[in-house]
């Protein structure tokens, strides 16, 4: 026999680890389409304090102390963190489920927050998140509309101070 064996496949190329090319066997998977935009921080800061509150309810961990050394952030960081689970849960809810970043910063911050996740009360939390800026709760995007939010939020917070005063 001189003839040579020919074998078809179908077969395509991905990236395997340290960008190495990895060849598969089958047709190309089509490539979903990542949505455009960054999830906002607070959103993966609310989504860590509820798997740092599992990990510890678990007992895989000891407490807050100890998810500080090993994040390798301080206790206070942590603890802030862990107060957003203070806030009401349709509030979390929609912290988890904000839009997308697509320009500039975020315009809802942890910080921003703080004020918010102190009060016990939670209908109380819920009218103070109904008169938190609504367009930073709605809209993300754009700089120059995130610092007209930060500016309608300074003044928010400088109402509800002389408020309580």
């Amino acid at each position: 026999m001189t003839g040579g064996l020919t074998i078809q496949r179908q077969v395509h190329f991905r990236r395997g680890r340290g960008s190495r090319k990895v060849i598969q066997e089958g047709e190309t998977p089509e490539v979903e389409h990542t949505p455009e935009g960054t999830i906002p921080r607070v959103s993966r800061l609310m989504a860590l304090a509820i798997r740092f509150d599992h990990l510890i309810k678990s007992g895989q961990i000891t407490d807050q102390a100890d998810l500080a050394r090993l994040g390798r952030v301080t206790r206070a960081r942590v603890t802030q963190i862990m107060n957003l689970l203070n806030l009401a849960p349709d509030i979390q809810e929609e912290i988890l489920f904000l839009p997308r970043t697509t320009q500039g910063r975020d315009p809802i911050r942890e910080r921003m927050l703080r004020p918010i996740a102190a009060v016990l009360d939670w209908r109380k939390q819920r009218r103070m998140w109904a008169r938190f800026p609504l367009a930073a709760k709605n809209s993300m995007s754009g700089a120059a509309k995130a610092d007209d939010r930060l500016r309608v939020f300074s003044s928010f917070s400088c109402q509800r101070r002389s408020q309580a005063l």
